[in-house]
């Protein structure tokens, strides 16, 4: 089980080599994900690059305290760092480009985690859809047309099912760098999201 979020931080410093994302499988560092704040807090920097305590509560309605708690964690756990000062202002910037947990079959009390993280995301995403729904009459219609939801059910080897997996992962790099660098762009170009999931159905009750 992976759970992934790769976009990158558009405040990210440059580099010759594109940044690798931060991989998390020791149970801790997993369970410092498993909070809905925090996983807000890490969805705004990839947004905006850096954020503030108090930038993070104007978004997200909770306190400037509860903010940088929760940033000092995810720092404490190498997903975000302290940026430069800006006067009296304290910023963050995410570590790498996006997340990953991964279960580790050598550690049982890593798929609890690993549950519990993607069991929140899944519930972040959910409600993302909805809310692009409720909102597509005021879409433009060419937008509309351009998106999908789309489910698919098929026989595949693990070997097979861990292919695609990767492929899935790997579907949005031909659009690498444009989240940091305007320039890169197309014109017309807007933010855009993809979420997906590659997973066997449970194994089937011998009862």
């Amino acid at each position: 089980m992976t759970t992934a979020a790769a976009r990158p931080a558009p405040g990210a410093p440059e580099s010759t080599t594109p940044p690798e994302p931060v991989v998390a499988t020791d149970p801790a560092s997993i369970r410092a994900l498993a909070h809905p704040l925090r996983l807000r807090i890490l969805a705004l920097l990839d947004d905006e690059g850096e954020v503030t305590a108090t930038r993070c509560a104007g978004v997200t309605g909770e306190s400037v305290a509860s903010c940088s708690f929760h940033l000092r964690m995810l720092a404490k756990y190498g997903y975000v760092e302290a940026a430069e000062r800006r006067g009296k202002e304290r910023p963050w910037r995410t570590v790498g480009r996006g997340r990953q947990t991964r279960f580790d079959p050598d550690v049982p009390e890593s798929l609890p985690a690993a549950s519990a993280v993607a069991d929140l995301v899944l519930g972040q995403e959910a409600a993302r859809v909805r809310a692009w729904l409720a909102g597509a009459a005021a879409e433009d219609p060419r937008w509309l047309l351009a998106s999908t939801l789309s489910s698919s059910s098929f026989y595949a080897t693990r070997e097979e099912l861990d292919a695609l997996a990767r492929e899935v992962e790997a579907l949005t790099d031909r659009f690498a760098g444009r989240w940091e660098d305007p320039a890169l762009r197309p014109e017309g170009a807007r933010p855009a999201r993809l979420f997906a999931v590659v997973n066997a159905d449970p194994p089937p009750d011998p009862r």
